[in-house]
C-alpha cells in the first residue's frame, strides 16, 4: 500500500512540476510582448525581484566560498573551514546546478562536476538565498570525446511561503517581577545598578517591581549550604509569589528599562513561550580603547562589544511555567517554546565574571568562554599581541 501510495504520489507531483514549468515558460513568452520586454519578468519565475538598497550602507555582502572553506566568519576570522549546515548548503548546491544543467543538455551532451573554481552567495531577506557559481566540468558527448569547460551559473533558494502562526493574547499592562540575586562579591555593583533602575523604571512609573535576594555562599554562611544556582535562586522565589507571576531574572549588571520590559511581556506568553534575550555586552575598556580615550557613551557597533552568546543569565517567564516545568526536570522534557534572540535593549558594561567550578560542567566552561569572547574583537587582541612582541623584538643594527 505504501509503494502504490508512493508511486501515485510521485506521478502527481510531477505532473504539478510540468505545470509550474509550462506556466514560466508562458510567462516568459508574454514578458517578450511586454514594454519592457523580458526585463518585466523577474528571474527566477514567480520569486519576488531583488532587495534594491536605497543607500550604500544596504548593500547586501556577497560571501565567497570554495568546497572547504569560507571567507567571512562570525568570530571575524577572514577563513575559516566550511563545516556543518554551511557544508551541506554548498554541496547541496553544487549537485542541483550539476542536475539541472544535464537536464538542459542530456542526451546530446553529459557534465561531470570536477570542481569548485569560485563560489558566492548572499542572502537576500526578500526572496532567499542566492548563489554565483563557477564551475569546472567535465563534458562528455554522445560519441564518448570528453573535455573540461568552465560554466557559471546562477541559483537561488527561495525562502518558504510566509505562514502566521496563531499566537495567544498578549499585553503590555502585565506586571513584571524583576530578580536580582545578590552575593557579597558584587555587592559594590548595586548602587550604578540601582541609579539606572531609578531613572528608566521608578521615574517613569514602571510596572514593576524589583526584589533583590541575597545569597550567601557556605564560607560566608559558616554552615553547610548548596551551591547558589539560579534553579535553587528560582525555587525560593516561585513559592512566594502567584502563578499568574511574570518573573525578570536578572543580575546586577542588567540596565532595566521600559523597552526592554515591553518585550519581556509581549515575548513571555503564559503556558507557551519563555524568553531568553541575548543582551549587548562591552569589550573590556583596556582592550578595545588602547591607547585611546573611552567614549563618554558606548554604541551597538562591533568594535565595542558583542552579544554574548554563552549568557543566559537573563530570562523572562511565568510562574506557572516555572512550576510546571520544574517538576519535568527530571525527565529533561517541557512542552514550553523557548526564544532565544539578540536583544539591543539590554546593554551590560564589561565586568570580569567569577566562575564557580562547582556548578555543573556545561554551566562552568560557558562562563570562561564569555569571559575570553568578552575581552575584545579579533583585531583588538592581534593588535595587543602585535605591539607587544614589537616591545619584546631587540634592536638589530
Amino acid at each position: 500500500m505504501y509503494r502504490l501510495h508512493r508511486y501515485f504520489t510521485e506521478i502527481e507531483l510531477q505532473k504539478t512540476y510540468d505545470e509550474i514549468a509550462k506556466l514560466q515558460a508562458e510567462i516568459k513568452n508574454v514578458s517578450a510582448v511586454a514594454f519592457e520586454g523580458n526585463r518585466s519578468a523577474q528571474w527566477p519565475v514567480g520569486i519576488n525581484p531583488p532587495f534594491e538598497p536605497r543607500s550604500r550602507f544596504e548593500v547586501l555582502k556577497w560571501e565567497y566560498f570554495t568546497e572547504e572553506e569560507i571567507y567571512s566568519c562570525t568570530d571575524g576570522s577572514p577563513k575559516c573551514e566550511l563545516r556543518g549546515i554551511d557544508r551541506m548548503d554548498v554541496a547541496d548546491v553544487i549537485d542541483v546546478a550539476v542536475g539541472e544543467l544535464n537536464k538542459k543538455y542530456i542526451p546530446v551532451l553529459h557534465l561531470k562536476k570536477q570542481q569548485l573554481i569560485n563560489g558566492y552567495r548572499r542572502f537576500d531577506p526578500i526572496r532567499g538565498m542566492e548563489y554565483i557559481l563557477d564551475l569546472q566540468l567535465e563534458v562528455v558527448n554522445q560519441k564518448g570525446h570528453s573535455r573540461s569547460i568552465t560554466k557559471r551559473v546562477h541559483l537561488v533558494r527561495p525562502l518558504s511561503q510566509i505562514e502566521i502562526i496563531p499566537m495567544p493574547y498578549v499585553t503590555e499592562a502585565t506586571r513584571v517581577h524583576i530578580i536580582i540575586p545578590l552575593m557579597m562579591q558584587v555587592r559594590s555593583y548595586v548602587d550604578h545598578f540601582l541609579e539606572v533602575f531609578a531613572a528608566n523604571a521608578f521615574e517613569t512609573s514602571e510596572n514593576a517591581i524589583l526584589t533583590f535576594l541575597f545569597i550567601y555562599d557556605p564560607v560566608e554562611a559558616h554552615v553547610k549550604t548548596e551551591t547558589p544556582s539560579q534553579i535553587k535562586f528560582m525555587d525560593i522565589i516561585s513559592k512566594k509569589h502567584p502563578v499568574d507571576t511574570l518573573f525578570f531574572l536578572a543580575n546586577v549588571d542588567t540596565r532595566v528599562n521600559a523597552e526592554f520590559l515591553n518585550r519581556c511581556r509581549m515575548n513571555s506568553i503564559n503556558n507557551w513561550q519563555v524568553f531568553f534575550p541575548i543582551h549587548f555586552q562591552d569589550y573590556n575598556p583596556d582592550v578595545a580603547y588602547h591607547n585611546q580615550q573611552r567614549p563618554a557613551t558606548i554604541d551597538l557597533v562591533k568594535d565595542a562589544g558583542h552579544f554574548d552568546r554563552m549568557s543566559f543569565e537573563e530570562a523572562c517567564f511565568y510562574n506557572s511555567d516555572y512550576m510546571a516545568t520544574r517538576t519535568r526536570m527530571v525527565a529533561d522534557y517541557s512542552g514550553l517554546h523557548v526564544f532565544r534572540a539578540v536583544e539591543p535593549a539590554l546593554h551590560q558594561q564589561y565586568r570580569y565574571q567569577i566562575c564557580n567550578p562547582r556548578l555543573s560542567e556545561d554551566i562552568y566552561h560557558r562562563c570562561v568562554q564569555s569571559n575570553l569572547e568578552g575581552l575584545g574583537s579579533r583585531s583588538q587582541l592581534a593588535m595587543l599581541l602585535f605591539e607587544q612582541e614589537q616591545g619584546n623584538t631587540p634592536d638589530t643594527a
